[in-house]
């Protein structure tokens, strides 16, 4: 896809949203169900997902591992953002790599310890890409970009506002 094949596909809805911000508004979903064992399966929208526990937590390893799952979101989400991005702004990224890795303290989740986090306290993106001609400048202002308009980065980076509930079958 070129410069001028993403504008023509993103114009009419930036026009809408302009237009009437309420049609912008989109709420995505997913659900799982409770599995054997300690498991929970995801249908992704192109194959269904078994979640269990980390080895780590007790887990056998078969199963996808939830925080994996993120850090997989987020190279997804990193990686669509940026090349969009670099299509955009017309930088020659000929094709790379996203990198996502976090760390977890298991003493938090299995309440070994209360001052040890439950979740991960840090999280990294590393993009190692064939650029090309590309100028340090536009490969900053393209980490930049890629950083701003990332969906699952931002994220994770601002906390938005959480809630559980639960109801019975």
């Amino acid at each position: 896809m070129d410069r001028q094949a993403l504008r023509a596909l993103q114009e009419p809805l930036k026009t809408q949203y302009r237009e009437a911000p309420e049609t912008a508004v989109v709420t995505l979903k997913a659900e799982g169900t409770l599995g054997e064992g300690v498991t929970c399966s995801v249908q992704t929208g192109r194959a269904l997902a078994e979640a269990g526990l980390h080895p780590a937590s007790g887990g056998t390893g078969m199963e996808l591992c939830s925080g994996d799952m993120l850090l997989e979101a987020l190279a997804a989400c990193a990686g669509v953002t940026l090349r969009a991005v670099a299509t955009s702004l017309e930088i020659p990224i000929e094709g790379g790599k996203v990198h996502t890795e976090g760390d977890l303290d298991f003493r938090g989740t299995l309440a070994v310890s209360k001052e040890a986090p439950v979740g991960f306290r840090s999280i990294r993106v590393r993009f190692e890409l064939d650029a090309g001609d590309a100028t340090p400048e536009q490969l900053d202002t393209l980490l930049k970009l890629t950083e701003r308009y990332c969906v699952v980065y931002q994220t994770l980076r601002q906390s938005p506002a959480l809630s559980t509930d639960w109801a019975t079958a």
